[in-house]
């Protein structure tokens, strides 16, 4: 079994056809037909039924997904620790919520640079079930997040709260309105929404990521509830506004990192998040050190 048969079972179990997995790996239907072929001969099992719809996964084809992804995962990653070049020492890998590469995570890579120029640093974008999945395979020494779940081989640390505010394109416009939209925070921030507003019925946008509804507040108008953090910059520029009295909801942000792992690297990235993380909480008491104007 090499990485390329892997690679091949996903591109098929993911388009439910030879032909277009060869043509999205860029060989032949023959090539890829030989791949699955001796994937099937050394796991002792067939994993694609095939038929005049293209190809469908067997009971074995199913359970071998997740396998298929985590084994992926894992020679990338030895790819990539293997083949460091001379000048770095080591090698470390994070991942979070997109909202944390806003301003936060930034500035602890620019901390790590500062402090460990000979470490290379891998970062990622994820959700918390892929980002969990990822620190229990140990494909991911650092995941942020603001709704983690727990798992005996790994930490889970609380470092800071996020506020979430509702700011808007239009500050003379009344709330709710047409234009809402609604950020998924993950579920305490979904019932903290609930209890404040049992009567909204469902806006006409959802999104799943705060960038996502920057982006449509931006292009289109509106408003949506944003960490604070987030928010400021777009306030102080004139390009969003608060909208007073609506409630501040509250969101613990983490960090989980493997029980496990003992490595100084580790411990000094660590240690670079937590006084990041505090200089967040003295420094950033928003939304109060937002200028009063900015409400009108």
């Amino acid at each position: 079994m090499d990485i390329e048969q892997i690679r091949t079972f996903l591109a098929v179990a993911a388009n439910g056809s030879f032909l277009e997995a060869a043509n999205r790996l860029h060989v032949t239907q023959s090539t890829v037909s030989a791949r699955i072929q001796n994937l099937e001969r050394y796991l002792g099992t067939r994993l694609f039924v095939r038929n005049r719809a293209g190809a469908s996964l067997t009971a074995s084809g199913r359970r071998f997904v997740q396998h298929a992804k985590s084994l992926l995962l894992t020679l990338e990653q030895a790819r990539h620790d293997v083949g460091l070049p001379s000048r770095f020492r080591a090698s470390i890998r994070i991942a979070a919520r997109m909202a944390l590469w806003e301003g936060f995570l930034p500035a602890w890579v620019g901390y790590m640079r500062s402090a460990a120029a000979d470490v290379s640093i891998r970062s990622d974008i994820g959700f918390e079930e892929d980002l969990m999945r990822c620190l229990v395979e140990g494909t991911l020494d650092i995941g942020l997040m603001y709704t983690p779940q727990h798992s005996p081989e790994l930490q889970v640390e609380h470092l800071f709260d996020e506020t979430l505010v509702l700011v808007t394109t239009d500050p003379g416009a009344a709330w709710p309105n047409q234009d809402y939209i609604y950020v998924d925070w993950g579920p305490a921030f979904y019932a903290q929404h609930n209890n404040n507003f049992p009567e909204l019925e469902r806006p006409a946008q959802d999104v799943t990521i705060g960038w996502l509804g920057v982006q449509l507040l931006l292009h289109n108008g509106g408003s949506c509830f944003l960490p604070a953090r987030v928010a400021r910059p777009f306030i102080r520029q004139g390009l969003l506004f608060l909208v007073p009295d609506t409630p501040k909801f509250n969101l613990p942000a983490y960090m989980v990192f493997s029980r496990q792992r003992d490595s100084a690297i580790l411990d000094l990235a660590l240690a670079g998040l937590r006084e990041l993380a505090a200089n967040e909480v003295n420094n950033a008491s928003a939304p109060a050190d937002i200028p009063d104007r900015f409400f009108c």
